[in-house]
């Protein structure tokens, strides 16, 4: 069986579209993925870890335009004629649908094969915090409630919908209406081997190895929560003379998170690492002696993962994480980790200093955490539920 996934930017690097096309190529079905090529630099086709990627070529206009998808029609127009001629130079038995940008262009070709659509994330809630929505011409042409809208018209007529917590698949089923059998629950858990496939760098190991690390690693956009853990290190810094907030990412409003850091003259005590080749992040994870998810409470994240708390456990560090629905009950789930209220420096605070000062628990917390991952909540485990799907899929078809 062959199943044709439409992705809306470029690939590589897609964590998440990389694991699914992967292990459905184990599992014996035949992978095809359309996506985009920004740059004009890649292959038109190649072959990625058995994934047949077809790219097309198009111009950075078109990732702005995207910006506009449902607000006027070029971008699908567009769109639609390039998926058309993907899937008639590569005839699939199925479309996996990656996010809900680009899913009216598929949509609009009225298929008669079964379509996933696989939200990555709740985008029309999430669109409320960029910054390009509350400045002109954004805040008057772009509107969340018009992604909202087609959002759910478009999970109403997919065959089924791919979440990524079983707190989305409860957002949906109570606002929509939906049979529970509609939604698939596929999170954004690392493989059981990701540990062991670590790529370690000496010099950031050398050079943090005599701190108190503090590790956020991710998007740093202010509703990630990075300004409570830095408005907490000057009570911190007086507890833990060697404490180190590493921050390895970046974001257009770094600005405001080096401002404060300059405000409370703690640059001393706050490491900007920018963005780092994500190979790297494990060198930054392994010398970490606590890692954060401090995320602000709001519906996008308190139905969605950051994978980065997987990504820690896998490594046997305690964690700190906000009580974001999503990521409090895996954590607790686990009992890897401590739990803040959102945006409460105070409570982050005494969290941090419970984790330094109690050695032992930081090596429990760790352990149940990397436990957790291996043999209970991991790839190889997570997406049972997307390949018996597609496996009804083929016996239907058949």
């Amino acid at each position: 069986m062959r199943i044709g996934m439409i992705l809306d930017t470029d690939f590589p690097p897609d964590p998440r579209v990389e694991n699914e096309a992967v292990t459905l190529i184990e599992a014996g079905f035949e992978v095809y993925l359309f996506c985009l090529d920004y740059k004009g630099c890649a292959q038109p086709a190649e072959e990625i870890k058995g994934i047949q990627v077809r790219r097309f070529y198009c111009g950075s206009w078109v990732y702005k335009l995207s910006a506009w998808a449902y607000t006027f029609p070029f971008y699908h127009w567009i769109l639609k004629r390039w998926i058309a001629a993907f899937l008639s130079d590569n005839p699939v038995d199925a479309i996996h649908i990656h996010d809900i940008q680009i899913a009216r262009s598929v949509f609009n070709l009225k298929l008669d094969i079964p379509v996933v659509l696989d939200l990555h994330e709740n985008r029309p809630e999430i669109m409320k915090f960029y910054g390009h929505l509350q400045k002109f011409p954004g805040k008057q042409t772009i509107f969340p409630s018009e992604w909202e809208k087609y959002e759910s018209k478009y999970i109403q007529m997919a065959d089924r919908t791919v979440v990524v917590t079983e707190e989305a698949k409860e957002y949906y089923l109570k606002k929509l209406g939906l049979s529970p059998d509609q939604l698939i629950v596929v999170p954004n858990t690392v493989r059981a081997v990701f540990e062991k496939e670590a790529k370690h760098d000496a010099t950031i190991v050398d050079r943090l190895a005599n701190k108190f690390v503090i590790l956020y690693v991710g998007d740093t956009g202010l509703r990630r929560g990075l300004l409570t853990a830095i408005e907490a290190m000057p009570e911190l810094s007086k507890h833990i003379p060697d404490v180190k907030l590493v921050i390895v990412g970046s974001n257009k409003t770094d600005g405001v998170l080096k401002a404060k850091v300059e405000e409370l003259r703690v640059h001393d005590y706050v490491d900007f690492e920018g963005w780092q080749d994500f190979t790297l992040f494990q060198s930054y994870i392994t010398v970490s002696d606590v890692c954060i998810s401090p995320l602000h409470r709001n519906v996008h994240h308190d139905t969605t993962y950051a994978n980065k708390i997987f990504q820690y456990m896998a490594f046997a560090k305690p964690l700190i994480v906000s009580d974001c629905l999503a990521q409090e009950t895996v954590i607790r789930r686990a009992n890897s980790g401590l739990v803040h209220q959102a945006e409460s420096v105070e409570d982050y605070q005494q969290q941090v200093l419970k984790l330094y000062e109690d050695t032992d628990l930081r090596q429990e917390l760790g352990e149940n955490g990397k436990a957790f991952v291996s043999q209970d909540y991991n790839w190889e485990r997570t997406s049972h539920e997307l390949i018996n799907y597609y496996n009804q899929i083929e016996t239907d078809v058949i």
